[in-house]
C-alpha cells in the first residue's frame, strides 16, 4: 500500500507520553490525525487500580494542546471475552499467560483497526517502540531503536494485514527524546510515570487480584525428592522461578518454584536461584505465528530468541516437530522458561515470529 502523507490516520491515545508524541509526529508529517482513547476494562474502574478516568482526562488535555480531535470507544466487552477469559483459563491450567500479547492481537490490532476503518482511516498508529519496513509485498516487524524500550516482543502475533496498515512513529526514538519532544510541546504527560505491569491489575498485589476470580486450592509444597516443607494456597498463584510468597523458612539459600504438579496439586521447589532444575536449553512452542505469514523453509536455522521482555537476544537454533509447534534449542541454558509465556524469534532486528512456551512434560525438553 502506498502511504500518502495526507492520509487519515487514527492514533491510539492512552494518556501516556509515547502515544501523544506519536500523534504529534504524524501531524507534523502532514497526516490527518484523529486520536482514539480505548477503554478496555471496567470490572472495577477504581482510580487506585486502573484509572481510566484520569488517563482520559490527560489524553483530552494532550490532544487539545496539539490541536488533534479525540474520540473514545469502549472495548471492555471484547477485552473480557477475548483476552481476560483466556487469561483466567490459562492460569487454571497452571500456565502464566501474557495478556499484553493477547491484547495487541485481539484488541489493538483488530478491534481498533476495524473501528478506525469505520472512521474512514487508511492507517492506524500507536506509541509502541517498534518499527515496520516494506520488503517486497510483505511488511516486516522490526525492533525499536531504543534497546531499553523495544516492545516488538509484545507485537509478534500481530497479523501481516494489520502491520501493513500500522505506523509506529516513536519506534526510531529513544525514550529521553520522546520526553524532550513532549516538554517542548508543553504536554501534561511529559514527565508522567510510565505504566508498568498489567493494566487491569494496577498497583495491587497480583495474588489478591487473581483470588477474586480463582478460588483458593490449598496443597503441599515439596522438594523434588518428595520432602514436604510447606503449604501453598493454589498452584495458579505461583509461576516458575518465583521466590517471593512461598513462606518457607529454614537455613540455606532461598527457595524457588521449579514445577507445578497440577494432577496432584503439589508445588515443587528448589533452593538456589540457578538450581539445575530451573535451567533448560530446549523448549517447544505451540501455535507459532509468523510475521511473514509462513514459517521459514530452511531448518534448522540459527537465529536469536527472547523468552521474556527486555531479555537480551539469546542465540539459538530453530527446528520443527510438526506444523503446529516449534523446537528452540538455545546455545546456553535459560532460567525459568515459563509455560504460557512467549518465545519470540529474531533475525537481527527483524522479528520472525513467536510461539507459546509449552510445559516441560509436553515439550520433552532437555535439561542442561
Amino acid at each position: 500500500m502506498t502511504i500518502c502523507s495526507k492520509a487519515r490516520v487514527v492514533v491510539g491515545i492512552s494518556g501516556g507520553v509515547d502515544s501523544s508524541v506519536a500523534a504529534w509526529r504524524l501531524k507534523e508529517q502532514g497526516f490527518e490525525v484523529i486520536g482514539l482513547f480505548m477503554k478496555n476494562w471496567e470490572e472495577d474502574d477504581d482510580p487506585t487500580y486502573c484509572g481510566a478516568a484520569e488517563d482520559l482526562a490527560i489524553a483530552n488535555e494532550s490532544c487539545e494542546t496539539m490541536g488533534i480531535p479525540l474520540q473514545t470507544v469502549n472495548f471492555s466487552h471484547e477485552y473480557w471475552e477475548r483476552v481476560f477469559t483466556i487469561f483466567l483459563e490459562e492460569y487454571r491450567k497452571g500456565r502464566t499467560p501474557n495478556p499484553d500479547v493477547l491484547c495487541n492481537r485481539e484488541i489493538k490490532f483488530r478491534e481498533f483497526l476495524d473501528f478506525a476503518t469505520e472512521l474512514g482511516a487508511e492507517l492506524i498508529a500507536t506509541g509502541h517502540y517498534a518499527r515496520t519496513r516494506k520488503h517486497g509485498s510483505l511488511t516486516q516487524l522490526l525492533k525499536g531503536t531504543d534497546p531499553e524500550k523495544d516492545q516488538s516482543y509484545f507485537l509478534h502475533q500481530v497479523p501481516q494485514a494489520a502491520l501493513a496498515r500500522t505506523l509506529f512513529p516513536v519506534g526510531d526514538l529513544k525514550k529521553k527524546e520522546v520526553r524532550i519532544q513532549a516538554r517542548t510541546l508543553g504536554l501534561p504527560n511529559s514527565d508522567r510515570k510510565d505504566s508498568t505491569g498489567i493494566c487491569f491489575i494496577g498497583e495491587r498485589r497480583f495474588k489478591d487480584f487473581l483470588a477474586r476470580y480463582l478460588p483458593p486450592n490449598p496443597g503441599e509444597i515439596r522438594t523434588l525428592d518428595g520432602r514436604m516443607i510447606g503449604e501453598h494456597d493454589g498452584l495458579w498463584f505461583y509461576t516458575l522461578g518465583q521466590r517471593h510468597g512461598l513462606d518457607i523458612g529454614g537455613p540455606g539459600e532461598a527457595w524457588y518454584v521449579a514445577k507445578k504438579d497440577m494432577s496432584r496439586n503439589i508445588l515443587r521447589v528448589v533452593q538456589g536461584h540457578n538450581d539445575p532444575a530451573l535451567m533448560r536449553r530446549t523448549i517447544r512452542g505451540s501455535e507459532p505465528h509468523w510475521i511473514a505469514g509462513h514459517r521459514p523453509d530452511s531448518v534448522p536455522i540459527k537465529c536469536a530468541a527472547k523468552i521474556r521482555y527486555r531479555q537480551s537476544d539469546q542465540p539459538c537454533r530453530l527446528s520443527y516437530s510438526n506444523n503446529y509447534s516449534i523446537d528452540v534449542q538455545f546455545d546456553h541454558a535459560q532460567r525459568a522458561m515459563t509455560p504460557g509465556q512467549s518465545v519470540v524469534l529474531y533475525d537481527g532486528e527483524i522479528v520472525l515470529g513467536g510461539a507459546t512456551i509449552c510445559a516441560p512434560d509436553d515439550a520433552s525438553a532437555a535439561t542442561n
